[in-house]
């Protein structure tokens, strides 16, 4: 049986870990806010509304960041809505998702939960029916401390302290066509670049994130973002990505090497920044922002048959399999072998709409298959990721070519002295053999491995059987000496944790 090989060095350093990497995303859409984030009438709701069983979840996963309010929806978005007397809040009608919007939930709503969550806000304007006037008056509203007209409508709205939101998206997805304001590079160029200059004379500590190409598939891409990069690359400190995956064709190695047209993705984006860089003999590198990325085409042919203008239909709600939660681990992967420049990432979405987290409104709750991977990578995946010296047999695809069998990457965390090694094995008939050389950790002992895997590559979680897929947490394999032998069973997710040894007096 041939066998998987890594070598791991401490000077092997990608770049260190932003915790924001780690990041969710949420939108007025479906269910996610109203039955998701906010039900007042759920039992386990507290005095703002919040589904305590939800907020308890999002806790476990320790999510640093919350993309808000979109998504498409932002790009009709009227932020004015959505503040003040909530019975004095219009109806609207949602054209990016023909839906009404009732506005029960806003900026401040949003605020209250994140603080409720131990977690950061991170909000996207509108820029595709409003501008200039918009963006300045919201980041006032929100972050000026007092004595001006917006400021102080938010104090008197029952929030006398600034909100102090630290990063801010220049709209979303602005060249599809599908979004509400589609506007050209050029024009959404000019449009971005009036709008940070503006929004960072209101607020100069602030971080913004200019939109990217919609996904890699775009007629546009790469022409988009050189660009918009041309007109924002001094005023903006990111740009985004996005990009989701399916397994329409119902070919399961091919879905699982998806993951390698995301590492292109990633590096084709960055050669792009550098080159605008270049162009402009600037000694500021451009950092990315992965704000939106998961896998998502179980609902689609659901999502069409839903009659419009309702209030929080049952939209997008993909449920996940276990091979689903493979993809969602190599995505995962994918995001920490670029930690030297994609410092924030959203996994979208984050509570029923194609999200980790799955609610009944009025009932209970679960952990869908794609939660455990999230979890693993947010909770040990924090520190310095080091690249690996790898050798993997391999399997021929007609999309990808070559595709390794071993997925894999690992975080070193000097302050805890912890090794993680995050392995998926793509092989779905036989298990993976991993041999590592770690001389340069001879004085770190495995802890920990832990495997997600199923044999049916179909298998759910549900309200009835919550645990159907979830992780078996072991010790497994042995290392001695600076060496690692280990198994990754066929098609699994494994999270191989070494500890430096404590020296006995």
């Amino acid at each position: 049986m041939e066998k998987a090989k890594i070598t791991l060095h401490r000077e092997f350093k990608i770049g260190q870990i932003d915790d924001r990497l780690y990041g969710a995303f949420i939108e007025h859409l479906g269910r996610a806010i109203y039955g998701g984030l906010y039900e007042p009438d759920h039992p386990s709701a507290d005095a703002d509304g919040f589904r305590q069983d939800v907020l308890n979840l999002v806790k476990e996963l320790n999510v640093p960041i919350v993309r808000y309010p979109g998504g498409n929806f932002v790009s009709g978005y009227n932020w004015e809505d959505g503040v003040g007397d909530k019975s004095k809040r219009p109806q609207r009608l949602e054209l990016a998702w023909r839906t009404v919007e009732p506005n029960l939930f806003g900026t401040n709503e949003f605020i209250d939960w994140v603080k409720k969550a131990n977690t950061q806000a991170m909000i996207a304007i509108n820029l595709g029916t409003r501008g200039v006037d918009s963006a300045r008056q919201l980041v006032e509203y929100c972050n000026h401390p007092g004595g001006t007209d917006w400021s102080d409508l938010r104090i008197s709205h029952g929030y006398p302290e600034p909100h102090k939101i630290p990063i801010w998206c220049l709209g979303n997805e602005m060249d599809g066509p599908w979004q509400i304001g589609h506007k050209t590079a050029s024009e959404y160029g000019r449009l971005a670049q009036e709008c940070a200059k503006v929004m960072r004379w209101v607020d100069p500590t602030i971080e913004l994130v200019i939109c990217g190409s919609s996904h890699r598939g775009m007629d546009s891409y790469i022409d988009w973002e050189a660009t918009v990069l041309d007109y924002t690359y001094d005023l903006v400190d990111y740009l985004s990505l996005h990009t989701y995956f399916g397994n329409r064709a119902d070919d399961t190695r091919n879905f699982l090497a998806m993951s390698v047209g995301m590492d292109t993705f990633i590096e084709e984006v960055i050669a792009t920044c550098d080159y605008v860089q270049a162009k402009k003999r600037s000694s500021k590198k451009m950092m990315l922002a992965f704000d939106e990325w998961n896998v998502w085409f179980h609902s689609n042919q659901a999502d069409r048959e839903i009659d419009p203008w309702l209030v929080a239909p049952p939209q997008l709600e993909d449920v996940y399999t276990f091979e689903d939660a493979l993809v969602v681990g190599c995505m995962l992967i994918s995001l920490m072998k670029h930690a030297d420049r994609v410092k924030i990432g959203c996994m979208a979405q984050l509570v029923n709409v194609i999200a980790p987290i799955m609610t009944q409104t009025g009932g209970g709750i679960y952990r869908q298959t794609i939660f455990y991977p999230y979890l693993d990578a947010s909770l040990h995946g924090r520190g310095i990721a080091l690249s690996l010296n790898l050798s993997s047999p391999a399997y021929e695809d007609a999309t990808f070519g070559q595709v390794p069998y071993l997925e894999a990457v690992a975080i070193w965390n000097p302050t805890q002295e912890k090794l993680t090694l995050f392995a998926v094995n793509r092989n779905l008939e036989q298990e993976l053999p991993l041999i590592g050389d770690l001389r340069d950790f001879d004085d770190y002992q495995l802890t920990q491995h832990s495997v997600l895997n199923h044999q049916n590559l179909k298998a759910t979680n549900s309200f009835d059987q919550p645990n159907n897929v979830k992780p078996v947490y072991q010790v497994g394999g042995q290392s001695n000496n600076g060496e690692l032998a280990t198994i990754l069973p066929k098609a699994s997710w494994n999270v191989i944790i070494l500890q430096k040894t404590k020296i006995q007096n």
